[in-house]
């Protein structure tokens, strides 16, 4: 995929009032609205898949332009504000147990919108996948806890969803585009904004990564008791919840990273990835149960027995919002900041909102505009 996004933003408490929740989805509808007049839904699906125009967004419809409620409160603002008999487009899922109903949603959205079967059990593949890749192939140490699938007429989507890091009290923002996703497996991330960069992270979807995958798909592809014995040959000089750096007291042997997580092996999930054979790596994360404690046991057995070590690098690149003026951690982004300005200015000015409305979410495009450049 080449266009999707993360944002790493602070956890705040507290529910939005009711009376702004019910002014964001009155100004939400107008803008969708606006945007499917002039753009067409699949623009809307393109810019709610740029972290800089969704949180801009946030931004003109009132709500705190870091947070990390930006995203669930601005997402169920859309799914109520959004009626896909009306504009064509469905929001499925939500937080907590509303993303574990998307499938379901999708499922219903579809036969709204008279999408061939087929079409359906695509979408909720992708919404799957989607949810797979950024809680298990992508070890960051968040948890994914918000979901949503925005779906067309025509079966284009987009996914919103949401992890948290409680420790650090901080929530990073996954965004994906399906019209640009020719493969789940690699690169799945390349316009990132991030907070906090972080040195040790599984990344199993990163180019670098492409010999480790093919090795975990063919270690998949054994019986499970010679997985266990492979396990066996590395625990006995290393235990697999001291994945270390280079250390002393290792006998010489090459000791990798260490991630800050258990590790367990779930030996009925490898059964049934041994008895459906998966051709690639996107058929391995499919497999029911194959999560990221045992994708992280599969990873070790590449690296150490094979030599195929994987990716460690952090897929988040930069800091929230456009950059800073000052080059700190990126120069500006001016190109990506007065796009997602423009599209909403404009679609401000035709939106069917009150004038007093219109003016205060135009100011607070110049709010975002100034703190973007200070």
């Amino acid at each position: 995929m080449r266009r999707t996004g993360v944002a790493d933003l602070p956890l705040h408490g507290g529910h939005v009032p009711p009376w702004l929740f019910t002014r964001m989805k009155k100004l939400a509808r107008a803008i969708v609205k606006v945007i499917i007049a002039e753009w067409g839904r699949r623009e809307l699906l393109r810019r709610l898949s740029d972290p800089y125009w969704f949180q801009a967004l946030g931004c003109v419809l009132g709500y705190d332009w870091h947070s990390s409620g930006v995203t669930t409160v601005v997402t169920a603002a859309l799914r109520e504000a959004v009626d896909p008999y009306e504009h064509g487009v469905a929001v499925c899922g939500g937080k907590g147990r509303k993303g574990l109903m998307t499938p379901r949603e999708v499922a219903r959205a579809g036969e709204i919108f008279d999408l061939s079967s087929s079409r359906i059990v695509e979408l909720q593949r992708a919404s799957k996948l989607t949810a797979k890749v950024d809680s298990a192939a992508i070890q960051d140490g968040f948890s994914i806890y918000h979901h949503v699938m925005i779906v067309t007429g025509d079966g284009a989507w987009a996914v919103i969803q949401q992890g948290m890091r409680a420790s650090e009290r901080v929530a990073r923002r996954y965004h994906w585009l399906g019209e640009r996703v020719r493969r789940f497996d690699e690169e799945p991330h390349t316009a990132i904004v991030s907070d906090a960069v972080y040195s040790e992270v599984l990344n199993l979807v990163s180019r670098d990564s492409r010999e480790a995958r093919l090795c975990i798909c063919d270690l998949v592809r054994e019986p499970p008791s010679k997985l266990a014995r492979l396990l066996a040959e590395i625990t006995g000089y290393l235990t697999l919840d001291k994945w270390l750096s280079p250390k002393a007291g290792s006998g010489g042997r090459r000791v990798l990273k260490y991630l800050k997580m258990p590790w367990r092996i779930n030996w009925e999930a490898l059964e049934r990835a041994y008895q459906l054979q998966p051709s690639n790596f996107e058929e391995v994360l499919e497999v029911r149960g194959l999560g990221a404690a045992t994708l992280r046991g599969l990873a070790l057995v590449a690296d150490l027995i094979y030599g195929e070590e994987p990716s460690w690098k952090d897929p988040a690149k930069y800091s929230f919002a456009f950059g800073g003026k000052d080059g700190v951690p990126y120069p500006v982004d001016a190109e990506g900041m007065d796009k997602a300005i423009e599209t909403l200015e404009e679609a401000i000015k035709l939106a069917e909102a009150g004038y007093k409305e219109k003016l205060e979410a135009l100011k607070r495009l110049r709010f975002l505009l100034f703190r973007s450049n200070a």
